[in-house]
């Protein structure tokens, strides 16, 4: 005999118990929420220091069947869940020293912008070719978030995780705009390309032209990043240098590290000092110049006898141009800046950080800031001011572009040292702040990218590591640990020449955030054509 549970109504009828059957339909409306978080985190897990790269490409694919065909709201909403699997643990070094509030926030404000893309993807994935469209959104997306608020936020373009992957030549192409593109577009098509296939072999009804946008959108990404491979080099245009990197170390990791910035300058002099005596024993080539690290003189030396003998003694020793990361004051303002010096002169030229952290090295809103928690405001001070112009130094010779840390996640910062002259990148960075989070590989594969992007050698001399030198095809030759002292010493190429990239500037962008703004104006026309027609 089989019994069937059953239920008394208001009526005193019984009808049967639909719990379990209403309990898996709810499970089953869970299924897009769950897809859609864990397709983020499958994209963060493609990012640097992994080098899954092409982990990318499900993740857009997922993030593509999650969000087509459905109504905006719900792309909004599953666009958040989205942002918030990929932020989150890719971001989650803003937290390593000043808790999990900072962390929190910004991620919650980055994900809107995703969530924003999610409800313009949904909107396009009715029409046709619709993963060019969303592909474009995500561009969009991310041309938004590098410029608000507070001068934007770039870090976790998707362009930042290719570093390793076969689409990197594109970044010279059109910038880090096109490389991202391709990604998204080849993972939304690669969705495109199985959900037709599934119609095809159920109901063999598919149109020829969807099928082969649905190709074209997995192949032309591809085929675009193998033509781009000459556009690839590291030959040499201007001649070589012997470039070298140091790498002091500080005392401790932290935000503490600051507590002792004297150690921090006798660090790097001591590096350079036996770096020099090296040289002199003939075991490493002498270096045509010297690149210090950002913060390596937290002392200004222009107002600090003591910590302006400290860099004259290490350049004299080394006997070349030490580019030399300070804080400096001047003129009532407190500068971010990378400090020429000279062995023989001293200090003769001087670039000031142009694109500044805002709660970092600036703090905006700071009175509504001070009334929620007076401990962040004490630990910004004093703001930082803002640079005004490129900063290309010309050492023995050479013209090295100046990049300082936060500026290599932004196009225009590199990209201006570059149509300004210079040969060859220089990123100096301080991310002792971070501990051994991921951060300074997140922001190493950035110097990856920018290097294949504008054709440069790139060095990044780093606190506390991981310094590296890159060639212009972006492999980097040598690089350091974490939190020891070091130096590197190799002969690069110097190169002239632009790339497309370099060369189109900003176009790329706003080509495909025009591209993104007409799919979702078609998209808004046809549904209010079919709510017409429909109330007709």
């Amino acid at each position: 005999m089989t019994v069937t549970a059953t239920s008394v109504g208001e009526s005193g009828r019984t009808r049967p118990e639909s719990a379990p059957a209403s309990r898996g339909a709810r499970l089953l409306r869970l299924v897009p929420a769950a897809a859609a978080a864990l397709s983020g985190v499958l994209l963060y897990v493609s990012f640097p220091p992994r080098t899954l790269w092409w982990l990318a490409l499900p993740a857009f694919a997922v993030f593509g069947w999650v969000l087509r065909g459905r109504g905006w709201k719900a792309g909004l909403g599953l666009g958040y869940l989205f942002g918030l699997g990929f932020l989150l643990p890719l971001l989650v070094w803003t937290g390593v020293e000043v808790g999990p509030g900072p962390w929190l926030a910004l991620v919650a404000i980055e994900a809107i912008f995703v969530a924003l893309v999610g409800a313009g993807v949904a909107a396009v994935s009715k029409l046709p070719g619709w993963p060019v469209w969303a592909a474009a959104l995500w561009i969009a997306g991310e041309a938004a978030r590098a410029r608000v608020p507070f001068h934007g936020f770039p870090w976790g373009k998707i362009a930042f995780g290719q570093a390793d992957g076969v689409f990197l030549p594109l970044a010279a192409v059109g910038g880090t705009p096109v490389l991202g593109f391709a990604v998204a577009l080849c993972g939304f098509g690669l969705y495109e390309v199985v959900r037709l296939a599934v119609l095809m072999r159920r109901t063999r009804a598919v149109q020829r032209s969807a099928a082969a946008v649905a190709l074209l959108s997995v192949a032309v990404p591809v085929v675009g990043a193998v033509a781009a491979r000459p556009l690839v080099s590291d030959k040499a245009e201007d001649g070589t240098v012997t470039v070298g990197v140091v790498q002091g170390n500080v005392p401790r990791a932290g935000l503490e590290f600051n507590a002792q910035r004297r150690a921090v300058l006798d660090y790097h002099a001591r590096e350079t000092e036996r770096l020099a005596a090296e040289v002199k024993a003939g075991k490493v080539a002498k270096p045509d110049f010297v690149l210090w690290p950002e913060n390596s003189s937290d002392i200004d030396p222009f107002a600090n006898a003591d910590a302006r003998a400290v860099i004259d003694r290490a350049a004299r020793a080394i006997g070349v141009p030490i580019s030399v990361g300070g804080v400096v004051e001047r003129d009532g303002k407190l500068l971010n800046e990378q400090i020429l010096w000279d062995p023989v002169k001293g200090p003769v030229d001087t670039y000031d950080k142009r694109q500044i952290q805002p709660f970092g090295e600036y703090l905006p809103l700071r009175s509504l800031i001070g009334a929620i928690n007076s401990d962040w405001t004490s630990m910004v001070r004093q703001d930082f001011s803002r640079g005004s112009e490129p900063g290309v130094f010309d050492m023995d010779g050479a013209k090295v572009g100046l990049v300082t840390c936060y500026e290599a996640a932004f196009d225009w910062a590199v990209r201006s040292e570059v149509t300004d002259g210079a040969q060859m990148i220089s990123v100096p960075s301080n991310n002792a702040t971070f501990d051994r989070s991921e951060m300074t590989y997140q922001q190493l594969a950035m110097s990856r990218v920018r290097a294949v992007e504008h054709s440069r050698t790139v060095t990044v001399p780093v606190t506390s590591g991981v310094s590296a030198i890159i060639m212009p095809d972006g492999r980097i030759t040598q690089k350091t640990g974490m939190f020891v002292a070091d130096s590197l010493v190799q002969k690069v190429p110097l190169r002239s020449s632009q790339t497309p990239a370099t060369q189109l500037g900003i176009l790329p962008e706003i080509a495909l955030v025009l591209v993104a703004a007409g799919g979702l104006g078609w998209a808004i026309g046809a549904g209010v054509r079919g709510r017409r027609a429909g109330d007709v």
